[in-house]
């Protein structure tokens, strides 16, 4: 099996690659046309990326049968493409959790006591104790959780050691769970932006979740309260957060920008970052050596997994839903042509296969074939079914 690696990736993770088998070929210089070329070029079965855009044009091109996104997110490939082309794409969630919390809170540290201008001003000549002797600290103030994945679980031991109030809000979170987790329920984003200190969002990005942050949340946030985002900066209307931050005095620390350049290196411009009370990092949350030899771990497994068994751990593409409308059950002889029999009448029958299974039973005689259908068989071909292979013992149809 081929590898591609278009990005920085842990020398641990090609090793482990290499040790299973692979093939690898690594240049984490790949973009854009470069990157479709080589993709061509290399015949590769598996593309590896970090924050890389992997773009319809270079799904369309070679042999790819899996992209795996070496982190949590997967916003920078084309999903859509993929699996139009039947393109398995995978990720490595929760891997880097430790790291971005670890960063959430350096950013809420950092603007409470003001860490980057007392640098700024000492480098500069200047002493300042007056000035930077205002800070709130944290002990009892109200951090408000937006989503509760395992990074905003990471976040709830942190903030309990710094004897922090937690409130939350995720869409599966019930009171229970809360309880259970030793924070406080609210129901809406709404409420837990109205009611904490500190504002902090860790959820993916997705249609749902885009511009979620609005204006409707900075307007019943306190005056003066810290808005923190390590997630996307899509999931934040960021004309309402400029305004927030002119009006009402909200303080931002945030790991991601709406323009950040698609290079490890560049130019950059955003408004944001020209505010007074705005600390930002390069899109770093991930990027501790703990995270990314945990990510480069699972990585390898996800490859490992698909060259073995053809399957897919933490695959985000397959579909929830068919438009099967009907289940084929057929008990059988585990003999050759019985399936090639089943799926010829099917077909002549012009009815699409949705999903399949054949499921052998001990000893390796029998098997129960399940075969989803997008319409039901008539009584005619189920008679030519049954009645055309003596290795059918038993043929039902469904309606699901």
């Amino acid at each position: 099996m081929k590898v591609l690696i278009a990005d920085k990736f842990e020398a641990s993770g090609i090793r482990g690659l290499e040790f299973i088998g692979c093939e690898v070929i690594y240049d984490p210089a790949l973009k854009d046309d470069a990157l479709a070329k080589a993709i061509c070029s290399s015949k590769a079965d598996v593309l590896i990326v970090r924050s890389t855009k992997v773009t319809e044009a270079m799904l369309a091109v070679g042999k790819l049968s899996l992209v795996v996104r070496a982190g949590a997110g997967y916003n920078t490939i084309d999903v859509k493409a993929a699996s139009a082309r039947g393109i398995y794409v995978s990720n490595c969630p929760g891997k880097n959790a430790v790291a971005v919390a670890e960063l959430a809170f350096a950013l809420i540290l950092a603007l409470d006591r003001r860490i980057p201008d007392n640098v700024n001003d000492l480098r500069a000549g200047q002493w300042n104790k007056k000035e930077y002797s205002q800070a709130k600290g944290l002990k009892g103030q109200t951090l408000g959780l937006i989503g509760l994945g395992q990074i905003g679980s990471e976040m709830i031991s942190r903030a309990r050691a710094f004897e922090m109030n937690v409130i939350g809000w995720s869409r599966s979170l019930t009171p229970e769970k809360a309880a259970e987790m030793g924070i406080t329920f609210r129901q809406t984003i709404a409420e837990v932006a109205n009611d904490c200190d500190i504002l902090s969002v860790h959820v993916a990005l997705t249609p749902d979740t885009r511009g979620v942050i609005n204006k409707t949340v900075f307007d019943v946030m306190r005056d003066g309260a810290t808005f923190i985002n390590t997630s996307r900066a899509e999931i934040v209307d960021q004309a309402a957060l400029l305004e927030a931050i002119q009006t009402k005095g909200i303080r931002v620390g945030t790991d991601v920008f709406a323009n950040e350049p698609t290079t490890a290196t560049g130019e950059f411009a955003d408004d944001l970052v020209k505010l007074p009370g705005v600390y930002g990092t390069h899109h770093i949350g991930a990027s501790t050596n703990q995270a990314q030899e945990a990510i480069a771990a699972e990585t390898v497994r996800i490859v490992q997994t698909f060259k073995e068994t053809g399957k897919v751990p933490n695959v985000v593409n397959l579909s929830e839903h068919t438009p099967a409308t009907h289940l084929l059950v057929a008990r059988h002889q585990d003999r050759p042509g019985v399936l090639a029999h089943v799926l010829n009448e099917v077909k002549a029958a012009n009815i699409n296969v949705q999903q399949m299974e054949n499921i052998v039973f001990e000893g390796a005689k029998a098997a129960i074939a399940r075969i989803a259908l997008d319409a039901p068989l008539d009584e005619a071909t189920l008679h030519l079914i049954q009645a055309g292979n003596e290795d059918i013992i038993e043929l039902n149809l469904l309606s699901l």
